[in-house]
């Protein structure tokens, strides 16, 4: 194909779509609906699996120490526990440490419970915060932490908590969050795409009579599918970034909103410099290739005269 058949299939293309206005229009809103239906959905899925992430993170390991561990045994035991391959983090907080951060866990609420409570007496141990480099090893790095009981003789480990049961049921929570958002975005396309498809066939139907009449007169298969594949391209084109637009701007709009309630504050929703480049990308390459199966799948029969 020459450059100047090109161009002519390329006007033909764009013509197309102001000569058959109010199919055009169809195909066009189709597309947005659709794709802005799958986009609010995958940003939903972005969001639920970084809150997931999010939880995951804040999970960890606290070793409480007996009381009469002394600052050599207490060092010894953190530098074995920072040496074990599963953990990226440890560090240590004393009795006095842990009532204060109490005190401020439990606010207001727990001022009269803590009433009493100094220096002197207070019934907190020692501990060593652990976080582990993947959250899921939790429950076994925990196991491996307790066992240095048995290394030492004077047994310095109190106990070992991080929730047990609450977090596996989180890490069930959060995977089953990822792996039906996966399923219902895979779903959604498929969906998508058949019913933008189905409304481009509409459009070519409408102009079945145009395709015989080319192809009674001579015309080739490849000189007649071309510009409707370039319209099917530009429906989609146009389609998707209106979609983008709509979608970054409502999603803009809802940043800034949470941002400035303090009620909503502490919902840390992702950035949107984290994710509109990969997502235009996606609906726009998914718009003008649902635009150009739609267009071909559509004339096969059509051709055939």
């Amino acid at each position: 194909m020459t450059f100047n058949t090109f161009l002519r299939h390329l006007r033909e293309g764009f013509k197309n779509i102001f000569r058959n206005g109010w199919m055009s229009i169809a195909s066009i809103t189709s597309i947005i609906v659709s794709l802005l239906i799958l986009g609010v959905f995958i940003m939903l899925v972005l969001n639920v699996n970084s809150l997931a992430d999010q939880a995951d993170s804040q999970v960890e390991i606290n070793v409480f120490l007996e009381l009469n561990v002394d600052q050599s045994m207490r060092e010894t035991l953190q530098k074995e526990i920072a040496a074990m391959p599963e953990i990226s983090k440890t560090a240590f907080v004393t009795k006095a440490q842990g009532l204060e951060e109490l005190r401020k866990d439990l606010g207001d609420s727990g001022k009269e419970l803590l009433e009493g409570f100094d220096k002197d007496s207070n019934p907190l141990p020692d501990k060593i915060v652990v976080e582990v480099i993947e959250p899921t090893t939790v429950p076994f790095v925990a196991g491996k932490i307790e066992k240095l009981n048995t290394v030492h003789p004077e047994k310095p480990i109190l106990k070992v908590r991080y929730g047990k049961g609450t977090v596996e049921t989180l890490f069930t929570i959060t995977k089953l969050i990822r792996n039906v958002g996966f399923i219902f975005v895979t779903g959604l396309a498929i969906m998508s795409m058949f019913l933008i498809s189905n409304t481009i066939r509409v459009t070519i139907l409408a102009r079945r009579r145009e395709i015989s009449i080319m192809k009674l007169v001579g015309a080739t298969n490849f000189f007649i599918r071309w510009p409707f594949f370039i319209e099917g391209a530009l429906i989609g084109l146009i389609g998707s970034l209106i979609t983008v637009a709509i979608l970054f701007t409502g999603y803009y709009r809802l940043l800034a909103a949470v941002q400035g309630d303090i009620a909503l504050s502490m919902l840390k929703l992702m950035p949107l410099e984290g994710i509109w480049i990969q997502l235009s990308a996606l609906l726009v390459i998914l718009g003008m290739l649902v635009g150009i199966i739609g267009s071909t799948l559509s004339m096969r029969k059509f051709l055939k005269v």
